[in-house]
C-alpha cells in the first residue's frame, strides 16, 4: 500500500503523527492508498521552512523565478500520462478528460505565471513638474493555499503559481480527498530544482491542516477553494487577524435558455455545462431555464441526449460519466434527488445510483438526472447539489427569469443562449454572477478575473488580479 508523504523544506518526509488516512478510488470504492494524517506540528514546521526561504526567493528577480516555474510546467507536460491516470484514479473522472482538461491547465497555469510575471507592470502618476508617485507592489510572506477535490491539481496549480511566481513561499493543503497528484508535483518541484522551503504541501483533514494554516501568526495570507461553510469558517478565523482573504466559494448557477437561441448549439453545450466531470464543476448550470415556446422541444432533446450518456468505469474510452469522489459526496447527492421527489419534482431521466459489474460493483456511480415540476425557491434550486443533477422550469418573460437566475445566496457564474445582441448584454449586466457565458460555456481566458457575488466567495483570482492579491502595493512619492 502506497504511502503519500508531505514536501516540507524540500524533502518528501512522513508526518509527526505517524498516523494515515484511507485514500479510495472512486471507480471501485476500494482503499488504494494512504495519506499523512497530519496536525499542527507538521504545519508548523511547514511554515518556519517557508519563511526561512522567503528572503532568497522574494530577492531572485523574475526571471529566475520564471525559468524554474516554467521547468515545473514542463515536467508536468512531460508527466501527462502518469498525472492522468492519477487524477482518474484519485477522483473517478474519466481519465480522457484528466488528459483533456485537467492536466494540461495545471501547466499552463504554471506556464502563464511564470511568464506573466515577467511582463507585470505597476503604475505611476506624475503630478506635474514637480511630483511623481509609483507603486511597488512586493512579495508579502507566506501564502496558505487550499485547494478542492474536485479539479485537484488544475484548482492546486491556480493558486500556488501566481503566489510563487510573485515571490512569495507557500504552505499549501490539497484536498485529503484527491491527494495523489500533489503528491507527484513534489517530486516535479525537486526535480525541477525548486528551492527547500519555497512550496511545502502538507497533507491531511482540513479541521486540522487547514484550520492550523487558516490561523497561523505567520501566514498573512489566505487563498481557499472550496464550500461556502467552510469558507465562512476561514474568514471568521482569519478576519480579525487581518489577513487577507481569497475565497472562491459554491456554485448554483442558472443557464438561461430563450426561444431566439441556436438550438443545437444550446443543446449540445448544455448537456456538456450539466454532466462535464459528474456535475462536480463549480461552473456546471444546474438550474436550466427555457423560454415557454421551446420548452418542450428542448426539454425532450435534453433527456434523449443525457439517457445516452455512458456512465461506466473511467478507463473505458467512451466512458461521459465517470464515479462521483466519495460515498459521502454520492449518498449527499441521492439524498438531494429524493427530497426534490418530495419537493414535487418529477425525475425525468436518471435518478439513482448505478451499479457496474466485477471489480467496479462498489463504485459510487449515480446515474445523470434531469428533474423537472419544482418552484425556483425550493431547496433543491436553492442549494448547491454539486453532481450530476439538473432542474428544468420554463420561463415567459425576461424580468421573470431574472428574478429565478438571482433567487440563490450564491452568484458563481451563469450561462445565456440568445442570437438577440442587445438583450445578450441587457441580461448578462443583470445577472448577480461574476462570470457570465453567452453562447458558450467554460471558455476560460487565464488573463480575465475569476470568482463570484454573494455567498460564491470575495475576492478574484486569475492574471493580474492573481498577482494583485498574492502581493502588497506600496505607493512612493518623489519630489523631482
Amino acid at each position: 500500500m502506497q504511502k503519500i508523504q508531505n514536501y516540507i523544506n524540500g524533502e518528501l518526509v512522513t508526518p509527526r503523527s505517524g498516523d494515515y488516512i484511507d485514500n479510495h478510488n472512486p471507480a471501485t470504492g476500494s482503499v488504494y492508498s494512504l495519506i499523512p494524517d497530519s496536525d499542527e506540528r507538521d504545519v508548523e514546521i511547514a511554515v518556519q521552512a517557508a519563511k526561512k526561504a522567503f528572503p532568497a526567493w522574494a530577492a531572485k528577480s523574475n526571471e529566475e523565478r520564471s525559468n524554474i516555474l516554467l521547468k515545473i510546467a514542463d515536467l508536468i507536460t512531460d508527466n501527462l500520462d502518469q498525472l492522468a491516470a492519477a487524477e482518474s484514479m484519485d477522483n473517478g473522472k474519466p481519465v480522457w478528460l484528466a488528459k483533456k482538461v485537467d492536466i494540461p491547465r495545471a501547466a499552463s497555469n504554471f506556464h502563464f505565471f511564470a511568464t506573466g510575471i515577467i511582463h507585470y507592470a505597476s503604475e505611476s502618476h506624475n503630478m506635474g513638474s514637480e511630483y511623481i508617485n509609483y507603486t511597488l507592489r512586493q512579495p508579502i510572506g507566506v501564502a496558505g493555499c487550499i485547494s478542492p477535490w474536485n479539479l485537484p491539481l488544475y484548482l492546486f496549480t491556480w493558486k500556488i503559481a501566481p503566489a510563487l511566481a510573485s515571490g512569495n513561499c507557500v504552505v499549501a493543503k490539497p484536498s485529503e480527498v484527491t491527494p495523489m497528484t500533489a503528491y507527484l508535483l513534489s517530486e516535479l518541484c525537486i526535480k525541477a530544482g525548486l528551492p527547500k522551503g519555497v512550496l511545502n504541501i502538507v497533507h491531511g483533514y482540513g479541521y486540522k491542516v487547514g484550520a492550523a494554516i487558516t490561523s497561523h501568526k505567520d501566514v498573512p495570507l489566505v487563498s481557499f477553494t472550496g464550500g461556502t461553510k467552510t469558507g465562512a469558517e476561514i474568514a471568521r478565523v482569519a478576519a480579525p487577524m487581518f489577513k487577507k482573504l481569497s475565497l472562491e466559494l459554491g456554485g448554483k448557477n442558472p443557464n438561461i435558455i430563450f426561444e431566439d437561441c441556436n438550438f443545437d448549439d444550446a443543446l449540445k453545450t448544455t448537456v456538456n455545462s450539466s454532466f462535464s466531470n459528474q456535475g462536480q464543476i463549480c461552473l456546471c448550470g444546474s438550474r436550466i431555464y427555457i423560454q415557454r415556446p421551446i420548452y418542450d422541444k428542448f426539454k425532450e432533446a435534453l433527456v434523449e441526449r443525457v439517457k445516452k450518456l455512458k456512465v461506466a468505469a473511467p478507463k473505458d474510452p467512451e466512458v461521459k460519466i465517470g464515479a462521483v469522489v466519495s460515498e459521502d459526496h454520492m449518498n449527499k447527492v441521492l439524498s438531494y434527488i429524493n427530497l426534490a421527489q418530495e419537493e414535487g419534482g418529477k425525475v425525468l431521466c436518471g435518478g439513482e445510483r448505478v451499479v457496474l459489474d466485477g471489480e467496479y460493483k462498489s463504485g459510487w456511480y449515480i446515474a445523470p438526472t434531469v428533474i423537472e415540476g419544482l418552484d425556483h425557491t425550493c431547496r433543491t434550486n436553492q442549494e448547491e447539489i454539486f453532481g450530476p443533477v439538473v432542474t428544468l422550469q420554463p420561463f415567459d418573460a425576461e424580468e421573470e427569469v431574472l428574478e429565478y437566475a438571482n433567487s440563490t445566496a450564491y452568484g458563481l457564474s451563469a450561462t445565456i443562449w440568445t442570437q438577440d445582441l442587445s438583450k445578450a448584454h441587457r441580461v448578462a449586466a443583470k445577472v448577480k454572477s461574476g462570470i457570465i457565458w453567452i453562447n458558450c460555456w467554460l471558455v476560460r481566458d487565464l488573463r480575465t478575473p475569476f470568482g463570484g457575488m454573494k455567498q460564491s466567495g470575495v475576492g478574484r483570482e486569475g492574471g493580474w488580479e492573481a498577482l494583485r492579491f498574492f502581493t502588497e502595493p506600496k505607493n512612493v512619492c518623489v519630489k523631482v
